[in-house]
């Protein structure tokens, strides 16, 4: 059974004078700024590789916990950060990188679990499958 999630943008005007507003089915978001200045000259506002990334980190620590419940475990805490690398290339911009970070409080795992584990998810995370760039991942169990 397919699920159908939606996001929608809203633009008026040029690329750099010109601004948008971001919008998500749940409302979650709902005419949030977004433009080239937030994009590429840290302005306020968002921009879709922060976007990604939120969507990244909230995808991969789900498929986390569903691994590590399959494994017995039950995270204390998991904290995610994706860091999302916009590169110019010869032929324009594309996404070349994605950092994941995690931090853990897994009671019951060692290192080397927590990372079989991890590492597992980032393989399997519907978003990860998204990505032709390398998605490196580090992991730490805290705790």
């Amino acid at each position: 059974m397919a699920i159908n999630k939606t996001g929608s943008a809203h633009w008026e005007g040029g690329i750099k004078d010109g601004k948008g507003a971001i919008s998500t089915q749940t409302g979650s978001l709902k005419d949030y700024p977004y433009g080239f200045a937030s994009r590429f000259e840290g302005k306020p506002g968002s921009n879709p590789e922060e976007l990604l990334g939120a969507a990244h980190a909230a995808c991969f620590t789900m498929a986390l916990s569903l691994i590590l419940g399959e494994a017995k475990l039950t995270a204390e805490a998991l904290d995610t950060t994706a860091q999302v690398t916009l590169d110019k290339l010869d032929d324009g911009y594309a996404i070349t990188a994605i950092q994941l970070t995690l931090k853990g409080k897994v009671p019951g795992a060692d290192q080397a679990t927590f990372q079989s584990l991890a590492d597992k998810a980032k393989a399997g995370c519907p978003v990860s499958k998204l990505f032709k760039a390398p998605i490196t991942l580090e992991a730490t169990l805290v705790g």
